[in-house]
């Protein structure tokens, strides 16, 4: 082709070609635009939003993970589809009463909005779990109204425990298909930092639930909020506080290493954290957990978005005693990130199933 010949060509093809550039890049903008709104401060009613997550972006590199088994959309998509034990951690965001900003309001000891509640009953109501372990619970009767809630969404989880530790606004309940057939206290539940004492914030949740012939043990926790405070370093709070429930596993795993151990719940931080290492960690190799490395049905592993900042995290662990891994069916569990999670809290459930 001549030379004036195949700039004519260019000239013509031009604009399809910018063209085509230019709906590429709108299309990547519109995946990256994902959420909506802040979250609440975790500590204090009405307060500014704390930090909670030091990766960027939803797509942002996940540490090495072994390799699940193929993804099954359909055994994700459909709880009544998938067979096992399927159990659900969730921050369900302030179901409590507390100080709320709406339209620019403030409104003294307001409960959780109901759109916000019926966001929450509607995805668990979805995902069909046989257990539900929850963090930022107010009191027993909130825990109580989620409970009934579901009941009348057609899920029925009739056993509950409820607990907490020295924060008296914010605690961890759980809800069950199947009896709890009993629940345990850690022997240690406060730290010294810098001459004083604390305990821990939201206490360990300890039950075991007997179900298929199998006994399951679930630890959940809710650690202390990277938000800044006078009395002491809030990293160093968090990092005393996993000590702490890491003393309680190694008590369990040594008292019975064949225990079916999940220790769960929002550890607001990220993998490489001493607080994350502390909790999976240990002296003995036989006593390490290992954390299921889940993700949504975009691959991406993030678990929490801070709009403010617009830093998306993976703070929330599902993490089981050594060889509980081979229980898991990695088909049927994920991130779930159902359209409407925005709109329930600024945490996305993770949904573990157990063969």
């Amino acid at each position: 082709m001549r030379l004036r010949d195949r700039f004519r060509v260019c000239f013509h093809e031009a604009p399809a070609i910018v063209g085509a550039v230019c709906c590429a890049a709108l299309a990547c903008a519109s995946i990256s635009c994902d959420r909506n709104r802040g979250a609440p401060d975790w500590n204090t009613p009405g307060g500014t939003v704390a930090l909670v997550g030091e990766t960027s972006g939803p797509a942002a590199a996940a540490p090495p993970e072994p390799a699940p088994e193929p993804a099954d959309s359909e055994a994700a998509a459909a709880p009544g589809g998938s067979k096992g034990l399927r159990f659900i951690s969730y921050n369900v965001e302030n179901w409590l009463a507390m100080d709320r900003v709406v339209n620019r309001k403030t409104l003294k000891n307001s409960p959780k909005p109901d759109s916000e509640k019926q966001a929450v009953v509607a995805i668990l109501a979805r995902n069909a779990p046989d257990i539900l372990g929850l963090c930022e619970i107010g009191e027993a009767r909130d825990l109580a109204e989620i409970q009934s809630s579901l009941k009348a969404a057609g899920l029925d989880l009739p056993h509950s425990h409820y607990t907490g530790g020295a924060d008296p606004v914010r605690h961890l309940g759980l809800l069950s298909r199947f009896p709890i057939t009993s629940t345990a206290k850690p022997a240690e539940t406060e730290f010294r930092l810098n001459g004083q004492t604390f305990g821990i914030n939201r206490g360990i949740l300890d039950a075991t639930i007997q179900t298929r012939g199998k006994s399951y043990r679930f630890l959940g926790v809710h650690l202390k909020s990277k938000r800044e405070i006078e009395e002491a370093d809030q990293e160093q709070m968090r990092v005393h506080e996993a000590r702490l429930l890491r003393r309680h596993v190694d008590s369990i795993l040594l008292a019975d290493p064949q225990a079916r151990l999940i220790v769960y719940g929002d550890f607001n931080d990220t993998y490489p954290s001493t607080t994350v290492r502390t909790i999976t960690g240990g002296a003995d190799k036989d006593l390490r957990l290992k954390p299921i490395y889940l993700r949504d049905s975009r691959k991406h592993a993030w678990t929490h978005h801070w709009n403010h900042q617009d830093i998306y995290s993976r703070i929330d662990f599902i993490t089981l005693a050594p060889g509980m891994d081979r229980e898991v069916n990695f088909r049927a569990s994920r991130i779930i990130d159902d359209p409407d999670w925005d709109k329930a809290s600024d945490h996305r459930p993770l949904l573990a199933v157990f063969k």
